[in-house]
């Protein structure tokens, strides 16, 4: 099962819109779902910071900032 790791924050719309993306995707392909709040690490804050909502698929960063349903389902049905 693939796992996805999804960075965030809080009061971030583009945030809550990817979450409801994964949502969706995760209505037709099975996966883990990991919910990073940046906020919590400093190392995150800096890595992240600017790019989110950040979207990794097994260690590989899909997409970052506005997220896309045709994208994320194309990567985790591979």
């Amino acid at each position: 099962m693939k796992e996805v790791y999804f960075y965030t924050r809080p009061q971030c719309p583009l945030c809550e819109e990817a979450k409801r993306t994964l949502e969706l995707v995760r209505e037709e392909i099975a996966f883990r779902m990991y919910e990073m709040n940046i906020n919590e690490s400093d190392e995150l804050t800096e890595k992240y910071g600017l790019m989110i909502p950040v979207i990794e698929v097994d260690g590989e960063i899909v997409q970052y900032g506005e997220v896309d349903y045709p994208t994320i389902r194309l990567r985790l049905d591979d």
